[in-house]
């Protein structure tokens, strides 16, 4: 069907355009992942959130 997007191809156009808030949010989880706990990184994750939505 011509025009319609893939979920991967909006995926990969999402993580082009938010790296900054990927590498927050990679950064929090690589410092604590030996001590994750619940929502441990929420901020930083919903920063990415709405950076891909």
């Amino acid at each position: 069907m011509p025009g319609r997007t893939r979920p991967i191809e909006k995926f990969a156009e999402a993580t082009t355009k938010c790296t900054i808030e990927g590498a927050v949010y990679g950064k929090c989880i690589v410092a604590n992942y030996q001590n994750v706990s619940k929502g441990m990184c929420a901020q930083e994750f919903m920063l990415l959130k709405d950076c891909y939505l």
